[in-house]
């Protein structure tokens, strides 16, 4: 296909080698991208205060429901464009990236508008404390006037990942996440803007990494190249996008606003919890990377293949895949047991915070190689064009199942905050095992929506 130089083609050649190369940049990309979070965290922690603290890590839950929903037809956009890549269909490609675009702007529009009107709303329906609430509601306001950066950056770089080009993201991320340290410093302990001053800090740095990726799309010489005076709605690809991309949407999107009742359960006993729980969040956030990036590359290595007809090739990738997850996350545990409380400190010195997010850590972290089965099958399931079965698996397992439990524990623990931190590892658990079935017994393989002579059981690099 004309314009593979800086792209890559992964269906031939060194699948453990292709695999490290391209989910590597995507890890350090995802780095710096919750660099954004957890240095709004740190400036917020350590410059302002807990309840600052507190009020910036109970947004988390709406942020990520009204983003998830987005990101969900964003992996839509990618699934397709990697199979139609793979295929060498230039036509259909330029259709998907250009329909992708279009999407992002409608997106931007709505998840702005929602974002900023219901904040109050959501932050009451979280039972947020009054003394947290009145900040939380000004950096939602700020964060979402801004969404259009974070939308079109995502969408952007998920089509060139699509293509096997995991470089380029992660250098305007690094750019973008180093003005956003230096703003977050400037706005708050400069100019003494508070809350205000970070969120404003973070939308200025996502604005200019989607002005950066956008500008690489515009320039390349490949087929997913965006041509502004020929940009066109096409409908068969938006269904395309719709049809693969609303199962994955509507999981994000509701396990995101499930997280909204969990956030609930953690307020309830009060602000030092609430801080400790933010921290240990960012620490988490950040240990879940190296998971999150195999099985991104994953979706890609799979969405390439099974375009190209490589079956056999995409099952190999699979498994590489997850002893890929497996191992990394197995090394990260260890320090993460070890110095969780100095990884806790970091972000607020308080001996109250530093307890709580200190016990969080240590319980819940020895259950991130669950994640790694659920994470790296889901991700496969999602490039073969596969979406409504991990949905409804997790579904299931995140939002389901995880609010009986608390609803269950919370009732009969009354006061008591230990079972609250097994809410996490018991949807996991369930996730894991359920997902582990669906992959052995069902037909995920041949579930491609390209229809292409050559997809079939192909012959092994």
């Amino acid at each position: 296909m004309a314009g593979r130089n800086k792209d890559k083609d992964l269906t031939q050649g060194s699948i453990v080698k292709g695999l490290i190369q391209f989910s590597t940049p995507l890890l350090f990309g995802l780095i710096f991208q919750q660099l954004y979070n957890t240095v709004d965290t740190l400036v917020v922690g350590n410059f302002i205060g807990k309840e600052a603290l507190a009020a910036v890590g109970s947004t988390a839950p709406i942020i990520n429901t009204l983003i998830g929903v987005f990101m969900g037809f964003s992996m839509g956009a990618n699934v397709i464009v990697s199979q139609y890549y793979g295929a060498n269909d230039e036509k259909s490609v330029h259709n998907a990236v250009h329909t992708s675009i279009i999407m992002s702007f409608f997106f931007s529009v709505i998840i702005t508008i929602i974002g900023i009107v219901s904040a109050p709303a959501m932050l009451n329906l979280m039972d947020t404390p009054d003394d947290v609430i009145q900040e939380a509601s000004v950096y939602l306001k700020i964060y979402f006037s801004g969404a259009t950066g974070l939308i079109f950056y995502n969408m952007g770089s998920g089509i060139l990942r699509a293509v096997g080009d995991s470089t380029r993201p992660l250098y305007f991320l690094v750019f973008s996440a180093i003005v956003n340290t230096v703003l977050d410093l400037v706005f708050v302990i400069v100019f003494n803007m508070g809350v205000a001053g970070v969120a404003l800090a973070t939308v200025i740095a996502q604005v200019l990494s989607a002005v950066l990726v956008l500008i690489v799309l515009t320039r390349t010489s490949g087929s997913y190249r965006i041509e502004w005076k020929k940009l066109k709605l096409n409908t068969p690809m938006l269904k395309s996008i719709i049809r693969i991309g609303l199962p994955s949407s509507v999981q994000q999107g509701l396990t995101a606003f499930s997280n909204v009742f969990v956030q609930s359960y953690i307020n309830y006993f009060g602000s030092a919890f609430m801080a400790g729980y933010s921290a240990y969040g960012k620490v988490d956030a950040i240990a879940l990377l190296p998971m999150q990036a195999i099985a991104m590359g994953c979706t890609t290595f799979v969405g390439q293949n099974i375009g190209a007809g490589k079956i056999k090739r995409a099952k190999k990738g699979i498994r590489i895949s997850l002893l890929l997850s497996l191992a990394f996350t197995a090394l990260l545990l260890i320090p993460l047991i070890i110095f969780a409380e100095q990884a806790i400190s970091i972000f607020n010195s308080e001996p109250d915070v530093i307890y709580y997010g200190t016990l969080y850590m240590r319980f819940v972290s020895p259950f991130y190689l669950l994640c790694c089965i659920n994470q790296v099958y889901a991700g496969a399931l999602r490039g073969s064009g596969d979406t409504r079965a991990p949905m409804i698996i997790m579904l299931g397992s995140f939002v389901v199942f995880r609010q009986i439990y608390l609803y269950t524990v919370s009732n009969i623990f009354k006061n008591n905050f230990y079972p609250i931190l097994f809410a996490y590892p018991a949807g996991w658990i369930v996730c894991s095992i359920v997902i582990y079935i669906y992959y052995r017994k069902s037909d995920w393989e041949h579930r491609s929506f390209i229809v292409n002579s050559n997809n079939m059981d192909g012959v092994e690099d």
